[in-house]
């Protein structure tokens, strides 16, 4: 797979651009889908500044958390020390765009993993989905729309329904079960302050044993 450079330069100055971008909170949908499951080892593909991440470290999980941007990965640091979870965040900076980290994980997440500049989406699922340890859980969520105020997003994101993930990651989840198929609203605020929503898609399935 090509390496992107620009994808690492467009996020790398988001990130610097502002003390923070994300909330700190984990996403809604992990917390529901993951919570109940025991904790082995995580991979977070694109995991910002480590909301998901510290959350999986709180409950147990040993995490890789995975993203193109030095100053997200300095705050996932220090999101994991503030919590007490250090021992259990590895940050790493890695262009998905050349691969996955090596070694197999009982979850790997992709967590509205979407560039406004050009990454190849569906390669990266398909080689993350080979990390997915036998009896593991691939969970995969991301945007099938633009926000409501919004007519029409950068060409480069990708918009996608379920089936779209399915259908991209191919004989590379042939067998495995569909866990979770769905498309929901989720509550957006505008840069106004008013509260608008965005179509959002899950899909989560399991390797089987």
């Amino acid at each position: 797979m090509a390496r992107t450079d620009d994808c690492g330069t467009f996020w790398e100055n988001r990130y610097r651009e502002t003390e923070r971008m994300w909330t700190g909170a984990p996403n809604e949908l992990l917390v529901r889908e993951i919570g109940s499951v025991g904790p082995t080892t995580a991979l977070d593909l694109g995991c910002g500044e480590g909301g998901d991440a510290v959350w999986l470290a709180a409950r147990g999980w040993q995490v890789t958390a995975v993203d193109i941007a030095p100053t997200a990965l300095e705050r996932v640091r220090d999101a994991a020390r503030a919590a007490g979870v250090a021992e259990r965040v590895t940050p790493l900076c890695r262009d998905l765009a050349c691969g996955p980290p090596s070694g197999e994980f009982g979850l790997v997440v992709a967590m509205f993993l979407h560039s406004p500049v050009g990454m190849p989406r569906g390669e990266v699922l398909r080689a993350a989905a080979q990390r997915v340890a036998t009896g593991g859980t691939l969970l995969v969520v991301g945007h099938s729309g633009a926000p409501s105020w919004q007519p029409r997003t950068s060409p480069h994101t990708r918009l996608t329904t379920p089936d779209d993930v399915l259908a991209e990651l191919g004989t590379t989840v042939r067998g495995w079960s569909v866990d979770l198929r769905e498309m929901y609203e989720a509550p957006m605020s505008r840069p106004n302050g008013q509260v608008g929503f965005r179509v959002e898609n899950a899909l989560r399935l399991g390797r089987p044993v």
